[in-house]
């Protein structure tokens, strides 16, 4: 087993419409949001973590291969491939997205699937987008206002605010796989880009059911593009 190659593909994420990646802050500010976003600790930008890509990915494409309950709604672990209603796909899921951290591989499991060969980078704000808010003195997040309708009397009710990044916002965007000799690097990159449009097609972060979270990818190598184009994730299902 033997290291072959490092791909990285980079390009852009597009924020189509608005983009909630919760802090996980409980503490109130006053004035502040409910619900604020993950931000840079240093430059208090909005940024979005490569580990919400990672898991948001590996979940469309567990659910696309029926995997999603096979581990009781938890990822994907070696422990139940032999329940995997696709093998050959859940051994693609294993190999780029890591194996369940309950999983104890011996050393024929180990080798088997080999290291995690997917790193998301964090996605931080493009400069060109960065540069435009700030000349037209603009913020880099918005705050919606959202409510319950009580069905009987057709008043508002509970009012909250959401933290987002608006629509048009821009960020960079970088994923590095790792290609070792024994793998079958096309089936893993056409894995890898289904991913991406599933992603494209469904949405990201918090709310996706109330219209947040659509993103768009444009990727720097025109091959890349081309590929992510051309995935039709369903196409064999």
């Amino acid at each position: 087993m033997k290291l072959d190659n490092i791909l990285t593909i980079t390009g852009t994420i597009e924020v189509l419409t608005g983009l909630h990646i919760g802090s996980g802050n409980n503490e109130m500010h006053i004035g502040g949001s409910d619900n604020p976003i993950i931000r840079h600790p240093h430059t208090k930008q909005p940024y979005i973590p490569g580990s919400s890509l990672k898991g948001k990915i590996r979940s469309l494409l567990e659910w696309r291969a029926g995997l999603a309950a096979v581990n009781g709604g938890k990822p994907m672990s070696y422990a139940k491939l032999g329940d995997a209603p696709d093998k050959e796909e859940a051994r693609k899921i294993l190999k780029l997205f890591g194996v369940s951290g309950g999983d104890e591989l011996d050393e024929k499991q180990a080798r088997e699937i080999g290291p995690t060969r997917l790193s998301f980078r964090d996605c931080l704000p493009d400069e060109g987008w960065a540069k435009e808010v700030d000349d037209k003195n603009l913020p880099l997040t918005e705050i919606k206002m959202e409510n319950t309708i009580n069905r009987v009397t057709g008043t508002a009710e509970h009012p909250r605010n959401v933290e987002r990044v608006p629509a048009g916002a821009r960020f960079d965007f970088a994923v590095a796989l790792k290609i070792l000799d024994t793998d079958k690097a096309d089936e893993l990159k056409e894995t890898l880009f289904n991913g991406l449009k599933l992603l494209e097609m469904d949405s990201l972060g918090g709310s996706g059911s109330r219209g947040y979270g659509r993103v768009r990818f444009t990727l720097t190598s025109e091959g890349h593009q081309g590929k992510l184009n051309e995935a039709k994730p369903f196409a064999s299902k």
